[in-house]
């Protein structure tokens, strides 16, 4: 009997932490270096699923756009998208504003540390400011949609694949149907091309992690200990209690529990790459063949999420800043840490698409409330594995939208069985 493709990357990953924390970065076998054989069997991976990204959002959100039709659908089904994201993202920067308060991992009898910033870490966010929100988002309407697609800029994707997909509703005629189908020919393919690369997510799975447990090892997370407790201990709850409740009664699922089993591959492989785009094409099988939800919602919901749904992000940035501030001795009034909940959320969506973009959010935080940006050099110790939480919840978040929408759309059959 074949394990499951959520078991296989399961066991992945636990060989993974095996072998990593074995082979350590100086084991060799034949005289090469066991972390290169790692490094390039997640790379191979990695740039499979990061191969298929562009072709799979555009020919999903135009799709998904033109199978919502005439009937005004879109502004519908946008609005609903929109207030999810907006409406969890702010329970998920509460939940750890809670959390920092509650526990205050940066209050201590000690000296404030001193400020060892990289190179590379300065040079991701010398000079930002909150103008660079703006930047972003006037990313958002690209001056060449091939450069967009090459630079990877998903939010002018997206906004470009929305335009496109609508304006194709309000044509008529023969070119309308042949528009149609070369795009649902063209999503087609690319779910036929992800269901072979997940066959081999458990061996990519294995060499990303191993590669990383092989280079970081465990000890690094001793000095920021309390930090790295208090945002595990938030993202689960914004995990396991918030989305659940938010299934239950937003969306109607009598049993969450489902969705969780549904989601286990999109999950474990967000874990892995850390990244919410590469996870999408697995995402949107798992909702689709697992959960129930419909293309007609999915195209359109976890394209968009991948991109400016950031739950876990947004909970990151909001506790590193105040715990900074805590490290400091900067005492924060009710009126700042509001201040630091307006910035987290805005940024969470419109810092995406920059590289290092949870760096250039916390350094932006910190200048506005008046802490030096060099400071988030000290969270690099624990960065590596919250950004592998993180990045599940915020894949997890896109996901559960994805399936109240599709409740409130009609769908009733959406988690009502176990479907695999």
């Amino acid at each position: 009997m074949r394990l499951a493709l959520h078991w296989q990357i399961l066991i992945a990953l636990l060989l993974a932490v095996i072998m990593g924390t074995w082979t350590g970065t100086e084991g060799t076998i034949g005289g090469i270096h066991w972390l290169a054989i790692y490094t390039f069997i997640g790379t191979l991976f990695l740039n499979a699923l990061k191969m298929i990204v562009v072709p799979l959002v555009v020919s999903a959100i135009i799709t998904g756009i033109s199978n919502i039709g005439e009937n005004g659908g879109f502004g519908r089904l946008g609005l609903k998208t929109l207030s999810y994201y907006l409406f969890t993202s702010f329970i998920a920067i509460i939940i750890g504003l809670t959390m920092v308060n509650m526990i205050q991992p940066g209050v201590s009898e000690e000296p404030p540390p001193e400020i060892v910033a990289e190179e590379s870490v300065m040079s991701a966010v010398e000079g930002k400011s909150a103008g660079d929100v703006v930047e972003v988002f006037l990313r958002m309407i690209p001056t060449n949609i091939v450069d967009a697609a090459a630079e990877g800029q998903m939010l002018g994707l997206i906004f470009f694949s929305l335009l496109f997909g609508f304006f194709m509703t309000q044509i008529k005629g023969g070119g309308a149907e042949t528009l149609k189908n070369f795009w649902q020919g063209v999503f087609d393919v690319m779910m036929l091309m992800t269901t072979l690369i997940m066959k081999f997510a458990p061996i990519g799975v294995f060499g990303l992690v191993a590669a990383s447990v092989a280079k970081t090892g465990f000890e690094q997370f001793d000095n920021l200990a309390l930090f790295f407790i208090t945002v595990t201990g938030a993202l689960l709850i914004h995990f396991a209690v918030a989305m659940p409740l938010i299934l239950r009664f937003l969306g109607g699922v009598k049993n969450p529990w489902l969705h969780y089993q549904a989601m286990t591959p999109a999950l474990l492989t967000a874990f892995s790459t850390s990244s919410s785009s590469s996870t999408l094409p697995v995402t949107i099988n798992a909702l689709e063949h697992r959960a129930g939800v419909s293309n007609r919602v999915s195209s359109f919901v976890l394209p968009l999420g991948a991109t400016v749904n950031m739950d876990g992000t947004a909970l990151y940035e909001c506790v590193a800043a105040i715990f900074i501030a805590q490290l400091f001795g900067v005492p924060l009034d009710l009126g700042t840490q509001l201040l630091i909940v307006l910035i987290a959320l805005t940024t969470s969506i419109g810092v995406a698409g920059i590289p290092s973009a949870s760096l250039v959010a916390i350094s932006i935080i910190l200048v506005a409330v008046g802490l030096p940006a060099e400071a988030i050099g000290l969270l690099l110790v624990v960065d590596r594995i919250l950004d592998m939480m993180r990045t599940a919840v915020n894949v997890f978040s896109d996901s559960v939208g994805a399936a109240v929408i599709a409740r409130s759309e009609g769908e009733k059959h959406v988690l009502t069985t176990k479907t695999f």
